[in-house]
């Protein structure tokens, strides 16, 4: 089999199915032009995106998991549009780099970890839409810099107003040591981080839902239901429990601060002006830590039933479970209730769908991603025929039945959802061969463009 480089990865079973076909023709990088039925006289949306940290579909109830109560995200996913087909990373840093710029990490040249590259520092989804006249703020998780190094890395990014956690330098749970807009907070010592980023939000939103022409944009990175942080030097402080949350106990947090939000947004009377995007960085980490004893963190292994199946954490691997994120979009009045789609989106379309949600033809640079406005509120578009992810040197491409991986490995997902048999196409049916060079080609171009 044709290898475009080598780094092999682990596989585990995945117990669901793809649905459908598709073709290979490669997304057009560059601007979009925006022609949405709402920019014709009408008022923009407001946009609130909402990020989960650490929590794989298997997790959520709307998507068959049994395990924890999700009763938010089921309303969320109840009253709009459910996707089948998202795809990040397998892990958070390369998923941030690419829903905030359209452009694949590559393109960036692989910014190292825990940061963001300065030459597109203006190339970002809250630049793009300040430019369209957007209140822009963020609260939560940043992991693009060190805070205290950098405190207007927030606003060189584009966001107005900030409120996050000091990454690496300090809890961010209980006792948490929190940025906002520049300065440390001194205000939360006894208080609920999570709660602290939300109450931040809703704030930004109440000030900002008068503003006539002038919508907001707010982006909920939020830090659950990661782990705390095991590099402090004094471990963070436990909680209530004598101990940290275990998984299932920041799911049930999860969840509720999701719904402070939601609620907030509709008792603001903004519910009809107001798209919410939902979605994660990556499936669900392998353990948890919920101690530290004796200079040692404990972890507890995380496992969710998803349709009765017992599916460990995904995290890191590139298979479905690490990299196939739920996905909900809500916005009454366009985004139809209790609609699922499974068109294929990945990370970088969600820059280019804020611009067409903000009326805004852009942007100015290149991008990977194609806007799924109109997978949401209907329209005429042409959806994606592949996607894409990568992470350290190992990257594959995918259609809905077929995967390649730039090792050469080929798999048949709807013969084969675990990815347990790599396939000489060669020696298979004819359409695998078909599929498997229109795959290369693909990513031959990808990456040589």
């Amino acid at each position: 089999m044709n290898a475009i480089n080598i780094n092999k990865n682990k596989t585990r079973r995945d117990f669901l199915t793809t649905m459908g076909k598709a073709g290979l023709a490669l997304p057009l990088a560059g601007t979009l032009q925006a022609t949405n039925s709402w920019s014709k006289g009408g008022k923009r949306p407001n946009i609130v995106l909402i990020m989960l940290d650490d929590v794989g579909r298997e997790a959520i109830g709307c998507y068959g998991g049994e395990t924890y109560r999700t009763p938010n995200i089921d309303k969320l996913a109840a009253e709009g549009m459910r996707f089948e087909h998202v795809y990040s990373a397998p892990v958070c840093h390369p998923s941030r780099i690419c829903l905030m710029t359209g452009q694949y990490p590559f393109r960036l040249g692989n910014p190292d970890w825990g940061t963001f590259p300065a030459h597109a520092e203006t190339q970002t989804f809250a630049h793009e839409l300040k430019k369209a006249g957007y209140a822009t703020a963020i609260a939560g998780k940043w992991q693009l810099a060190m805070l205290k190094d950098e405190p207007d890395h927030p606003h060189r990014l584009g966001f107005d107003e900030y409120c996050l956690y000091g990454w690496h330098e300090g809890p961010r749970y209980h006792q948490p040591l929190i940025w906002q807009n520049g300065r440390l907070r001194d205000d939360v010592k006894n208080r609920y981080g999570p709660d602290v980023y939300a109450d931040f939000l809703i704030d930004f939103m109440s000030r900002h839902k008068n503003k006539g022409d002038s919508p907001f944009f707010a982006y909920h990175s939020m830090t659950l239901s990661h782990a705390v942080s095991d590099d402090l030097d004094p471990p963070p402080p436990y909680g209530p429990k004598g101990r940290y949350e275990n998984f299932g106990e920041m799911m049930e947090q999860m969840d509720r601060v999701v719904g402070r939000v939601v609620d907030a947004v509709d008792r603001l009377g903004l519910k009809n002006e107001t798209v919410i995007l939902f979605t994660s960085d990556n499936g669900t980490a392998k353990k948890t830590i919920v101690r530290h004893e004796n200079g040692e963190y404990i972890e507890e292994t995380n496992h969710s039933n998803l349709n009765g199946v017992k599916i460990p954490g995904g995290k890191k691997s590139f298979t479905d479970w690490g990299t196939r994120v739920p996905t909900i979009a809500r916005w009454p009045g366009k985004i139809p209730a209790k609609s699922v789609s499974t068109d294929l989106i990945d990370f970088s379309d969600f820059l280019p769908t804020l611009n067409e949600l903000a009326s805004r033809a852009g942007p100015e640079f290149k991008i990977d991603g194609r806007s799924f406005s109109k997978v949401m509120t209907g329209g005429v578009y042409t959806p994606r025929e592949w996607v894409y992810s990568e992470h350290e040197g190992t990257y594959w491409i995918r259609s809905k039945n077929w995967k390649l991986y730039n090792d050469g490995r080929f798999y048949d997902l709807a013969a084969d959802p675990e990815e347990e048999k790599s396939l000489d196409a060669t020696k298979a049916m004819p359409n695998a061969d078909k599929a498997r060079k229109k795959l290369f080609r693909a990513l031959k171009n990808l990456r040589q463009s």
